[in-house]
């Protein structure tokens, strides 16, 4: 066993769009006093984990169905070159969510301790139920990712309740208005897929995986990218008017310029397939914003 070929699999290039809903959600609470860092630090591998559990599921789900093959644009996958057999990665996929859910278990305890039952038991069943959505993306017959319902999951996981849970487990409540920064985080990450989607559109189609993007075209689907970004932005600016005491709450706005730019480059560019560096900076602009935006709360 290489284990190089297991970080490979695991695309730690993805971390920083998943952990931006925790970093967002942890400078809310610190924003609000309520900032705990064992918390931060539980809730983050937690989610480290769930993401590399999802890109082993999606790994394993597209390999076995043939979806990766050689028509795919992007990176090539640990099954679709041979590096790790399906039995190898199905054991790595069990152990991951072995140690996933050990660690969510411990970011329950922490947060809630053995007085509030009903609260730890709520969240258990989210953990599990981000288990269910990472591994039912590509695996098994009715997974999701292959009837256009990737973009919801992600809204849901990497937007709403990565912010609003992460947020809760600190404070213990939730303000309705922190449903635009989640939003914001929610939109930005299914822009990230939306890429995704349409860089893998040929192949996707021919695989009969059919993404939002297939479904909708080419063309419809820059469109619902334009709306993604706009309403991010939007709400992101609606946000901090809303709560605005200092100029220092704008600095979010950094993280917007390089979005501008790939924004640009989307219309420019014809080709789907050349979108795939895109991914990229809309990502890691993602996670500028987390940071940025946090710390324009707490300055």
């Amino acid at each position: 066993m290489d284990v190089k070929h297991y970080i490979q699999a695991a695309r730690l290039r993805t971390l920083p769009l998943s952990l931006s809903g925790i970093i967002v959600g942890s400078f809310l609470a610190v924003e609000q006093h309520q900032f705990n860092w064992a918390i931060c630090v539980l809730a983050l591998l937690t989610t480290t984990g769930f993401q590399i559990l999802s890109n082993f599921a999606n790994d394993y789900g597209d390999g076995v169905k043939g979806t990766d093959n050689e028509d795919r644009v992007g990176p090539e996958r640990a099954l679709q070159s041979g590096a790790i057999t399906p039995k190898q990665m199905l054991r790595a996929i069990v152990i991951t969510i072995i140690i996933t859910l050990s660690i969510a278990i411990g970011l329950i305890y922490v947060s809630f301790g053995k007085d509030n039952f009903l609260l730890s038991l709520l969240f258990f069943v989210l953990g599990i139920a981000s288990i269910v959505a990472a591994i039912k993306y590509t695996m098994g017959t009715n997974a999701y990712g292959y009837s256009g319902l990737g973009d919801v999951f992600v809204f849901l996981f990497f937007g709403l309740l990565s912010v609003l849970g992460s947020y809760f487990l600190y404070a213990k409540q939730l303000d309705w208005q922190l449903l635009m920064p989640a939003s914001v985080l929610g939109c930005l990450s299914a822009a990230v897929l939306n890429l995704n989607n349409m860089r893998d559109h040929d192949s996707d189609k021919k695989s009969n995986k059919n993404t939002l993007v297939v479904k909708m075209g080419l063309a419809k689907a820059r469109i619902y990218h334009y709306v993604l970004i706009f309403l991010a932005v939007t709400l992101s600016v609606i946000y901090v008017a809303l709560n605005y005491e200092k100029p220092i709450q704008w600095l979010f706005i950094i993280a917007f310029i390089p979005i501008g730019l790939h924004l640009k480059r989307v219309v420019n560019t014809r080709d789907s397939k050349l979108l795939d560096p895109e991914l990229k900076v809309v990502a890691l602009s993602t996670f500028l914003f987390s940071v940025l935006f946090g710390l324009g709360q707490i300055l």
